[in-house]
C-alpha cells in the first residue's frame, strides 16, 4: 500500500494555505455579485433624485435674468454671482443670518448643557422614580409638536417673552428634550463603570467625573445631538413665525418666505435664498459626518 505524497507549492509552503479564487460571479466574501450591484444602483438613483433640486437650485441661483427667460434650462448661459451678491447685501440677509446664528448657537449650547446633565443622572446616577422619569420624558417623543403651539405662545404672553428671541430659545430647548435626553442617556450608560469607580477612588466629585470622564468619552453623542438641534432649529419656520413680530428679529426662514410676497416673485432672487439658508446647514454637517455617524451608531448598539 503507498501513501500518496504532496506536493508543496510556494502557495503552501510554511503552512499558509493557498489563496481561494472566487467562483465566477461572486465577489470574495461568498456573497452573490448581482444583488450587490442592484442595491448599490437603487441607491445610485435614490441620490440622484434627492440631489437634482439642490442643483436645480445652485443653479438657478447663478442664473441672470435674461437666462430666467429659458426656465427650461438646466446650466445657466451667462452665469453670474450677482443673485446672491444682491440676496445678500439689498435684501439685509446678514441681519436675518446673525438672528439664525444667535438663535441656533443658544439653543445648542443649552441643549447640551441641561441634557447632558440630565443624561448623566438618568443614566449614571441611581434614584427613586429614575426609570419612570426617564420614561415619560422618552414617551413625549410621540407627542406632535404642533399641539403644543397655543399653550407656548399664551406662555411666551403671559411671561413677556413674546416677540423675543428667548422667547423662541426656550421653546426649542424644551422640544429637543424627549430625543437629546435618549441619546444622551445611551451614551453615558455605555461607558464603563470602572471608569467613574477610579475617578471616585482619585477623590473626584460627581461635577468632576462628569466634566473629565463622561463628557470627553461621549464626544459623538454630543456631536449628534447638535447636529440633530442645530438643523431643525436653523430651519424651523412655524414657531419663529408666530413668536417674532419685529421685522429686525426674524431668521432666515421668514426672510426667505418674505421674499415671495414683494411683487411679482423673482425665482432666481427665491433660489439663491434658499442657497443662503441651506448652505451652512450642508457645511456643518459635512465637517462632522464622521461624529454624527458615529454617534447614531453608538445609540443603536447600546
Amino acid at each position: 500500500m503507498t501513501t500518496p505524497t504532496t506536493t508543496m507549492t510556494p502557495s503552501t509552503a510554511g503552512g499558509v494555505p493557498a489563496r481561494v479564487r472566487p467562483a465566477h460571479g461572486r465577489p470574495r466574501s461568498g456573497k452573490p455579485l448581482l444583488p450587490r450591484v442592484i442595491v448599490y444602483t437603487l441607491l445610485l438613483c435614490y441620490a440622484v433624485v434627492s440631489l437634482f433640486p439642490f442643483a436645480w437650485m445652485v443653479s438657478g441661483s447663478l442664473k441672470s435674468d435674461q437666462d430666467m427667460r429659458d426656465p427650461g434650462a438646466f446650466v445657466p448661459h451667462h452665469p453670474t454671482l450677482e443673485i446672491l451678491t444682491h440676496t445678500w447685501s439689498q435684501l439685509d440677509f446678514l441681519g436675518y443670518f446673525l438672528n439664525s446664528l444667535k438663535v441656533t448657537g443658544l439653543t445648542v449650547l443649552g441643549v447640551l448643557v441641561l441634557y447632558s446633565l440630565a443624561a448623566y443622572a438618568f443614566g449614571v446616577l441611581r434614584f427613586p422614580g429614575r426609570t419612570v422619569l426617564y420614561r415619560f420624558f422618552v414617551a413625549l417623543l410621540f407627542v406632535p409638536s404642533v399641539t403644543v403651539l397655543l399653550p407656548i405662545v399664551l406662555l411666551e404672553n403671559e411671561a413677556g417673552l413674546l416677540g423675543t428671541h428667548l422667547g423662541l430659545i426656550l421653546p426649542l430647548i424644551n422640544g429637543t428634550a424627549p430625543l437629546s435626553i435618549l441619546l444622551l442617556t445611551t451614551a453615558m450608560a455605555g461607558v464603563p463603570r470602572e471608569l467613574r469607580e477610579a475617578a471616585t477612588m482619585d477623590g473626584a466629585g460627581e461635577l468632576r467625573t462628569f466634566l473629565q470622564v463622561y463628557l470627553p468619552s461621549i464626544r459623538p453623542a454630543l456631536v449628534t445631538v447638535a447636529m440633530l438641534t442645530a438643523i431643525p432649529t436653523w430651519n424651523e419656520y412655524l414657531l419663529t413665525r408666530v413668536s417674532l413680530t419685529e421685522p429686525t428679529a426674524f431668521t432666515l426662514p421668514i426672510a426667505l418666505q418674505n421674499l415671495t410676497t414683494s411683487g411679482v416673485p423673482q425665482y432666481n432672487v427665491l433660489m439663491a435664498g434658499a442657497l443662503i439658508v441651506v448652505l451652512p446647514v450642508i457645511i456643518l454637517f459635512t465637517c462632522l459626518q464622521r461624529y454624527f455617524v458615529n454617534g447614531l451608531i453608538g445609540a443603536v448598539k447600546g
